[in-house]
């Protein structure tokens, strides 16, 4: 069993606590919205990690800011997104899910997108469905006048959750999907690492995405394109 599929099944085993906390919320200086499902799914990966993964440093949303930090390119780290879509989770939508990146010495070793209401997950080195789709699916943070510019001829779908999103255009239920304002290292590595093994052209920035660790340095603008 993968370090991934551990960790999986270790959230799992809680589900039905992490879900209990969804009228939980309190508002983040930032406007988001966190709650005590984010910081125990938080608690549950830093207790593996402290177990299996000692010589990792966690990189977590809810463990940030990360000021002083200096970053290795050559380091070992777990990137954490405890649930993508807090929005979503909070309001009593299904559509959130986990999100993990471990690098080891600064190599990819593997990724996992993990929906948990929707029953649905994503392992490196596990296979997946693979759909035809003519559906673009947009970030919710796009403003009125962005949806505005928007070419016709396309089915379009904002759902509010990178992992949603992304694992949708590693599957090819959407053709593709693109952040174009910025999001942090923990939304999108591990769709980003998940598309490269599913042979889905990946950018970061306008540059092709090759498997590099990326740091809660800056805001980074994703495109993932069948």
């Amino acid at each position: 069993m993968s370090i991934c599929q551990k960790l999986v099944t270790e959230i799992k085993e809680q589900l039905e606590l992490i879900v209990s906390f969804k009228s939980t919320k309190v508002k983040k200086s930032d406007d988001s919205f966190v709650s005590k499902g984010d910081l125990l799914v938080q608690e549950i990966v830093l207790d593996f990690c402290s177990r299996y993964l000692p010589e990792h440093t966690l990189i977590s949303e809810e463990l940030a800011p990360f000021e002083g930090y200096e970053w290795n390119l050559n380091g070992s780290y777990v990137v954490l997104d405890p649930i993508d879509g807090t929005e979503n989770f909070v309001s009593g939508l299904r559509e959130w899910g986990v999100g993990i990146s471990i690098y080891t010495k600064g190599l990819h070793a593997e990724s996992c997108i993990y929906l948990p209401e929707l029953d649905e997950v994503a392992i490196s080195g596990q296979p997946l469905e693979k759909f035809e789709s003519r559906i673009h699916g947009l970030s919710s943070s796009l403003t009125k006048e962005d949806l505005s510019k928007l070419p016709e001829g396309f089915e379009y779908r904002i759902i509010g959750c990178s992992m949603y999103n992304m694992l949708n255009a590693v599957k090819g239920s959407y053709s593709r999907f693109e952040n174009v304002k910025g999001v942090s290292c923990w939304d999108i590595l591990p769709g980003l690492n998940l598309a490269l093994e599913h042979g889905v052209n990946a950018y970061v920035n306008g540059e092709r995405y090759n498997g590099q660790l990326l740091f809660p340095t800056q805001k980074y603008k994703i495109l993932l394109e069948a």
